[in-house]
């Protein structure tokens, strides 16, 4: 083992690297607009994909092509079946290791799964809130088109235990769908019902518009979504089938709807047409929520820390295995007299992976300096990583010396499927979230330029 060799792999591990307190330095002290930060994470994207593709995919696909015998072309497929088992496995592995990571709170390193997570976290509760308006069949009877309108006129609603929601004689102007806790119906003073979570108080009132037959008091601390009247008197008039079904229920169907089936079928099918018909939106957090989210997860800090270590891990060792090629390949072409640092440097993979680097510490620390995060908290940790970098792209450089060919084939494709299922899980959707669909194209393609631009250096 040359350790000047070695020296040459830490070193342009810290070099591909280096761009990660850099980028964080320029987040802390600068917010760009979310297109700008688009556009920048896309470049990497388009940077990093030309340095897979040339680096690590394009020489082991060559030496199938350009084998002369039998015997080569045998080992060179062999070689090329190890990449691609080699891939597929390290995708798989990095999406679980993901999973686990953003389980604990790692998912606030990156903007594109904060954003996911938010966006999951309201889809999550317009469910919970349609299954709690499903109850009523008035509600079912809204025309689809008007459900996203209702959902965002819903309020939430908390009662203390005692407190009084509405007494007997009052304007039958809202209903409540009945969250948590329990709430007692009166009348005359006597308990005539007691209602828990699914229960609808005042479903009636909607439709006859008369007084209120009883009081309702809170039995517990008691939560609940609430409706208008004025809502629903809306809805009739704007749609005729809606105002029909409301006067139907309203002149013979009274009783059965005071006396429904809570466990009717019907409520758990228009629940799915009406998020199946639902369009998602992304949400992009505030700067409130991402604290709040933050604190939520104990492990936040610690699971970011690994999750930045998991997208960082498989270039590290990459960098350091690639120099072993290039290094033993020139060796065997020249000797080792003619090996110098600059002819043996991967220039694609490193700037691909600078490039990279750049704008994801960037978003990202955007994001923790929101989260609350503290500008010297936030640079120790990307140079923890920029270490960590360099110490993997000397283990890849040791531990690629003692391995078979193969063996470094199918490492190398383990590291480029976590790479290229990090771009397109996290980068791309990232730059599309926060750029536009159209900027994360060009971006990308000049990303890509750019990097394979490096090729001529060579």
């Amino acid at each position: 083992m040359d350790f000047q060799f070695l020296g040459w792999a830490v070193f342009l591990g810290g070099l591909s690297a280096a761009s990660l307190p850099l980028g964080s330095l320029l987040g802390l002290v600068w917010t760009p607009s979310n297109r700008i930060v688009g556009m920048m994470t896309a470049f990497g994207g388009g940077a990093l994909l030309a340095a897979l593709g040339i680096e690590l995919v394009a020489p082991t696909a060559m030496d199938l092509v350009s084998a002369s015998t039998a015997k080569a072309k045998d080992e060179a497929a062999h070689h090329l079946v190890n990449l691609l088992l080699g891939a597929a496995g390290g995708g798989v592995v990095f999406v679980v290791l993901d999973e686990i990571i953003n389980s604990k709170g790692g998912f606030l390193r990156k903007t594109s799964s904060t954003i996911e997570y938010f966006t999951n976290r309201k889809a999550a509760r317009r469910r919970e809130i349609l299954e709690h308006l499903s109850i009523s069949e008035l509600i079912r009877h809204l025309p689809l088109e008007a459900v996203e309108e209702m959902v965002t006129r819903v309020s939430e609603r908390s009662f203390e235990a005692d407190e009084i929601i509405f007494q007997e004689g009052d304007n039958g102007d809202e209903v409540f769908f009945l969250e948590t806790g329990s709430i007692t119906v009166l009348r005359d003073s006597q308990e005539i019902a007691l209602l828990t979570s699914g229960d609808v108080l005042g479903e009636i009132a909607l439709v006859t518009g008369a007084p209120r037959t009883a009081a309702a008091i809170a039995a517990e601390t008691a939560t609940a979504f609430s409706l208008p009247k004025r809502d629903f008197d809306t809805w009739r008039s704007r749609y005729q089938k809606f105002e029909e079904a409301a006067t139907l229920l309203s002149a013979s169907r009274l009783k059965e709807l005071q006396a429904r089936d809570r466990t009717n079928s019907n409520t758990n099918a228009w629940v799915e047409s009406v998020m199946n018909s639902s369009v998602e939106t992304s949400i992009v957090p505030t700067k409130s929520q991402l604290k709040e989210v933050s604190e939520e997860h104990d492990g936040a800090p610690l699971a970011i820390w690994l999750g930045i270590m998991l997208d960082g891990i498989p270039e590290s060792f990459v960098i350091g295995s690639a120099l072993l090629v290039a290094i033993s390949t020139l060796i065997a072409q020249t000797g080792p007299e003619a090996v110098t640092l600059g002819s043996v440097i991967p220039y694609t993979l490193i700037a691909g992976l600078f490039l990279a680097n750049f704008p994801e510490a960037m978003s990202s620390s955007i994001g923790m300096k929101k989260q609350g995060w503290g500008s010297t908290r936030i640079l120790l940790m990307w140079l923890s990583l920029t270490v960590m970098t360099s110490i993997g792209a000397g283990a890849g450089f040791w531990f690629g010396g003692m391995l078979g060919h193969g063996v470094l084939v199918l490492v190398e494709g383990f590291a480029a499927g976590a790479m290229l299922t990090m771009i397109a899980a996290a980068m791309i959707p990232e730059a599309i979230h926060l750029g536009g669909r159209n900027s994360t194209g060009l971006a990308t393609l000049v990303g890509f330029l750019s990097a394979v631009a490096f090729k001529l250096l060579e």
